[in-house]
């Protein structure tokens, strides 16, 4: 039943993208302001959580997950119209006497997998990124870190549109699987192990899914 319910969320997902929406800047600028104010608004909740799952202070909640967080939002929003802007490049004789540019374009669908040991910002930092880039993210808390993992639910379906941005928690080594193996992503990121992370890659080559693994951090 999960799994039937979960690959009609992520069906919706493709739909949502292929409308197009996402591709406007100003609906991603919209969307990183929403997260913005919605992660000073519930930061006394993170920092309860934060301590709740792993005994940090709030000075480190603030260094190490909320304020690299808030600054990269910032930092994104201040460039995605650099980013996005088509790049002018050189015409090959072939094609002469046309113009070239090199246009960047949003993958897709994208599936975010988070560590426990920074479970807010390693979550929430790529999908910083992907939400900049135009795409639809499926983010898969850790569940090492439940309190943590509650407010980002919370946080997450609150602000946005499930059909744009998914959250899932639960076991990994079950919910990730099932999803890879019935819904086609178009990039994964996972931070974790290097075990696991070969595993996620075996997941993804069976459709050639592009993935980023950040992997075995000792800090």
């Amino acid at each position: 039943m999960y799994e039937m319910a979960m690959l009609a969320s992520l069906n919706l997902m493709r739909d949502f993208f292929n409308t197009g929406v996402t591709q406007s800047p100003a609906f991603r600028k919209e969307q990183l302001n929403k997260l913005s104010e919605a992660i000073y608004t519930y930061e006394n909740d993170i920092y309860d959580a934060l301590y709740g799952d792993l005994k940090k202070s709030k000075e480190e909640c603030w260094v190490t997950e909320i304020g690299i967080l808030l600054s990269e939002i910032r930092y994104s929003i201040s460039n995605l119209n650099k980013w996005i802007k088509p790049k002018r490049v050189k015409t090959n004789l072939l094609n002469f006497p046309s113009s070239s540019f090199i246009y960047k374009e949003p993958l897709g669908v994208v599936l975010i997998i988070s560590p426990w040991n920074y479970p807010f910002q390693l979550l929430l930092k790529p999908m910083v990124g992907a939400i900049a880039a135009g795409n639809c993210v499926v983010l898969k808390s850790s569940e090492y870190a439940p309190a943590t993992s509650h407010v980002i639910k919370k946080i997450i379906e609150e602000i946005f549109d499930p059909r744009f941005v998914l959250f899932t928690d639960g076991d990994g080594a079950a919910v990730v699987p099932e999803m890879m193996n019935s819904f086609v992503f178009d990039h994964v990121f996972f931070t974790g192990s290097t075990a696991v992370g070969k595993a996620v890659y075996q997941l993804a080559a069976k459709n050639l899914v592009p993935v980023t693994l950040e992997l075995g951090g000792k800090s």
